[in-house]
């Protein structure tokens, strides 16, 4: 009897505190009212617990109700049934920490994430299990799914944080963009879908699940669109609200490549269209993009920073303009939730790509005034009033009346980050090194390996993914007379490794890496070998998996062969396949066994003569933290290629000499017209990655930090150094009759460098004075309102700045301040 009454009690409570999540064809419902919902990706993995709380305060701060986040099946069930849930993979944390700050949670299980993640989130065991094939009516795949999927909800449950348990997540995710792919798979494809519905629903969480870009997603699963427009997305059933799941905010970043940007215009006007035509779920992917620590940047060649140019950058400091462009955006879209979600909607087409879109209910109504082209202006007359609507802009007016929001008018500061020295230390740019060079006598001289084969095996399935290394070795005997001998010779080897470094007989020949996204190459290099016994040792390199695509799974990695001799004597060439011979393999490198990367670490290390440019050597460091707490980086540039420590911790491949090309960027961008990953390009002939995230977590405040690299390629440790990163000055150029507020993210403004009110040219660090001009001292005045405090607010006004005479054109103010 007391039992029961418990259990009564119990779930009257629970039931008290539990969210009632639905929706109807125009809007998610939350206990019976319909929503807008701005929500941001934030993805667990890529920062670290001790980050999470200010990253998810800053988003709420920015305007989202909600936090987005994959769960990645790889990292959380690296062997099979055996689970890792600790540290910066605490997924229950992480969604407790979105509890606490008040924000909704968007659960995208999968469990294939893609998300440039090493294997989209599978993990290696699955596709090494006999006869797997991925995401479709595969029984081992499905049972495997289900097992892992099932385990996630019951760990959710158990911590009731699903909303109709009175937690955060409103929304559940099965599967990830399928309908891109999905016709590869034909009619098992189609079942393969139903499948995972049935499956989903059959979990009872008590919330919506959701299906992205599966335009033909079975009910009661809603459909969702991802990319960098979806404004002209359709959800496949009536009672569907229109939701975009991954708003690219950015671009990813590949290692060879330039840095992507997104202008700040842009992102505004894809969510301002959005709404316009009657969406009400929005997501931002990223927005927090952070860093693939250790081995988790997928691909192939996805860097180790995932900035993806988001409104928190890497680091989790606010990404200005884009930041606070949206976060008004976000007020002003929050301010019309009613209207939107349920006014009456009519449209008036104005010609050349303008319109008016109203949402009217019996309280009043609310606008959009869009101009989808890209070059004119539109100037539209609206109930007796006359509006100008820049090109490729969507202004906002929730009383159709007076403009409250224009995509292209920024009225936010932009901060200009530097990278300042460590000052915890005497001389901050030099480290004391000490080395040792990786130990692999057993495989150049011996050819010895862990297994052998007669054949050439892809390196997933010989290495299961526990290294990026695998040795493929084996031994050629030639006799003295060997016709070959006499010949000149060289090595061919037919290769999908992303690197390769080749020996002969303990004799570094070469190396070679694949390059334009090609990933399958011919190596060849000429080589003499010796009668007798020759050894042939190839470590083939991965730089991350593939994530996507049909089959991706099966994509090659490693030497897929044939590996052949070639003979050269005049016109007459001999080739001798060696792909059949017998082959030793060895996943992993002695360093990494011995792991020589942890602090703790009681090999030796010499510091005497400590080489430059060797390939295959291990370096270590000491250094203090660097004072404060602005975010710390590290400064690898004159390394080639490897993997780096801080105290132990992985922080991610580097790679400082693979330089982007020379062509394809542009000091200015224009923000009108259709968005896509080149146009907007910066750091030609630079290294694709020079700074490498440390979080603040890693490092020891007190005594000293340990710094150990694994240099594969070769090069100077002597250029390496730790910097901190943080705002170093501050912009803006804003029209009149609007307030501009400067921050330097709590630290002091110390000089007005630039300000000038009429119509000032250039961008921030290069303005130039316009044509007309205030007469009044624009330095001067802001130096007496700004300088000294940590944040200041300036109406741009002709009362506090005089009134220039630019013939009718609109007045600017442009300032930049020193932080």
């Amino acid at each position: 009897m007391v039992s029961l009454r418990f259990l009564l009690c119990f779930l009257l409570v629970s039931s008290a505190y539990a969210t009632i999540v639905s929706h109807d064809g125009r809007a998610i419902t939350i206990d019976g009212h319909r929503r807008v919902l701005l929500s941001g990706s934030i993805h667990y993995p890529r920062s670290t617990p001790e980050m999470w709380p200010d990253l998810i305060r800053k988003g709420k701060e920015g305007g989202l109700d909600a936090i987005e986040t994959y769960v990645f099946w790889n990292a959380h069930e690296p062997t099979r049934r055996q689970y890792d849930f600790s540290g910066k993979l605490d997924l229950i944390r992480f969604l407790k920490t979105i509890q606490d700050e008040g924000l909704y949670g968007v659960l995208r299980i999968g469990p294939y994430a893609c998300a440039e993640w090493n294997y989209g989130g599978f993990p290696m065991w699955l596709h090494n299990m006999p006869g797997m094939v991925f995401r479709t009516t595969n029984k081992a795949f499905m049972d495997e799914m289900q097992n892992f999927t099932t385990m996630i909800v019951d760990m959710v449950k158990k911590e009731n944080l699903f909303a109709s348990q009175g937690g955060p997540i409103i929304l559940a995710q099965i599967e990830n963009e399928y309908g891109n792919v999905m016709g590869s798979y034909g009619e098992s494809g189609k079942a393969y879908i139903k499948w995972c519905a049935n499956m989903a629903q059959s979990l009872d969480v008590g919330v919506p699940w959701i299906m992205c870009q599966q335009n033909d997603a079975p009910q009661p699963m809603l459909n969702t669109c991802n990319g960098f427009y979806c404004d002209n997305f359709v959800p496949n059933n009536p009672n569907t609200p229109k939701m975009w799941t991954e708003n690219w905010t950015g671009w990813f970043k590949q290692w060879g490549g330039k840095n992507p940007h997104r202008t700040t215009e842009d992102v505004a006007f894809s969510v301002a269209r959005f709404f316009q035509r009657g969406g009400t779920f929005n997501n931002y992917y990223m927005y927090h993009g952070g860093t693939n620590f250790d081995r988790t940047a997928g691909g192939p060649y996805i860097t180790t920073s995932y900035d993806y140019d988001a409104p928190l950058d890497e680091y989790g400091n606010l990404n200005q303009p884009k930041y606070g462009h949206l976060k008004q955006l976000h007020d002003v879209l929050h301010s019309m939730e009613k209207t939107l979600t349920y006014g009456n909607i009519s449209t008036i087409d104005f010609g050349n790509s303008a319109s008016a879109t109203i949402y009217k209910t019996e309280e009043g109504s609310s606008c959009f005034f869009g101009n989808g082209n890209e070059i004119s202006d539109a100037t539209i007359s609206f109930q007796g009033e006359s509006y100008v609507i820049p090109a490729w802009s969507v202004t906002i007016l929730p009383d159709c009346k007076n403009e409250a929001y224009n995509t292209a008018k920024i009225t936010t500061q932009t901060s200009m980050m530097v990278k300042k020295p460590n000052e915890a230390e005497d001389i901050p740019s030099t480290l004391k090194w000490s080395w040792r060079p990786e130990n692999m006598e057993n495989f150049l001289l011996k050819g010895k390996g862990e297994s052998t084969y007669r054949q050439l095996f892809d390196q997933k399935v010989v290495s299961n993914d526990q290294s990026d290394y695998l040795w493929y070795m084996t031994t050629i005997k030639f006799k003295k007379r060997d016709l070959f001998l006499g010949k000149s010779m060289s090595l061919r080897v037919n290769s999908t490794a992303h690197v390769l470094h080749a020996f002969v007989n303990g004799q570094h020949i070469g190396n070679q890496h694949a390059e334009n996204g090609n990933f399958h190459y011919v190596f060849e290099k000429d080589v003499k070998f010796k009668s007798g016994r020759n050894v042939i040792s190839l470590l083939s390199i991965t730089v991350g998996l593939a994530n996507y695509g049909a089959f991706f799974e099966s994509k090659p990695a490693g030497i897929t062969g044939p590996v052949s001799i070639i003979g050269r004597n005049g016109d007459e060439t001999i080739v001798k396949d060696l792909s059949a011979h017998k082959w030793s393999y060895k996943t992993g490198l002695n360093g990494f066994e011995h792991q020589l990367f942890r602090t703790e670490s009681m090999s030796k290390w010499s510091a005497e003569s400590v080489p430059f440019n060797r390939t295959m050597t291990w370096y270590k460091a000491t250094f203090k933290a660097p004072l404060g707490n602005n975010p710390v980086v590290v400064d690898l540039l004159g390394l080639g290629k490897g993997t780096a420590w801080v105290n132990g911790n992985n922080i991610g491949r580097y790679w400082p000499a693979f330089i982007s090309s020379e062509n394809g960027c542009s000091p200015k961008c224009n923000y009108r017209g259709a968005y896509h990953a080149e146009k907007c390009l910066t750091n030609c002939g630079e290294p694709t990655q020079r700074w490498y995230h440390v979080p603040r977590s890693f490092l020891n405040a007190e005594g000293d930090n340990t710094l150990v690299l694994f240099e594969e390629m070769g090069g100077n440790p002597t250029l390496v150094s730790f910097q901190t990163t943080r705002v170093g000055s501050v912009c803006a150029n804003v029209y009149e009759k609007n307030i501009i507020e400067l921050s330097c993210d709590r630290k002091p403004i110390s000089a007005i460098k630039f300000a000038s009110f009429g119509n000032p040219d250039g961008n921030c660090g290069t303005f130039e004075r316009g044509t007309c001009e205030s007469s009044n001292n624009t330095v001067d005045i802001l130096t007496q309102e700004c300088v000294g405090k940590e944040k200041c607010s300036i109406d741009v006004s002709t009362e506090k700045f005089g009134a220039p005479d630019c013939n009718g054109a609109a007045r600017r103010l442009a300032v930049e301040a020193i932080c």
